[in-house]
């Protein structure tokens, strides 16, 4: 049981990866998600699409789900 965790950009560099098999055991949200993958907390901006569909960082994943993180979009 796993969830394929994948970030982008700056967060890629940041963890160290572009993806990564996390457990799904004791995963219960988004937020426990990076919790599983970095010791810093997650910046509240940050963007998250499960199975290709954005979410908050407090919705519920599942086994088998796709988690992708983007850092926060600028412009100007």
């Amino acid at each position: 049981m796993s969830i394929n965790v994948r970030f982008f950009a700056s967060l890629r560099e940041r963890v160290g990866s572009a993806t990564l098999l996390v457990e799904a055991e004791g995963i219960r949200t988004v937020r426990d998600v990076w919790a599983a993958v970095s010791d810093q907390p997650v910046d509240e901006d940050v963007l998250v699409a499960i199975n290709k569909d954005y979410a908050a960082l407090d919705r519920p994943v599942a086994d088998g789900d796709e988690v992708a993180f983007f850092p926060p979009v600028t412009g100007g």
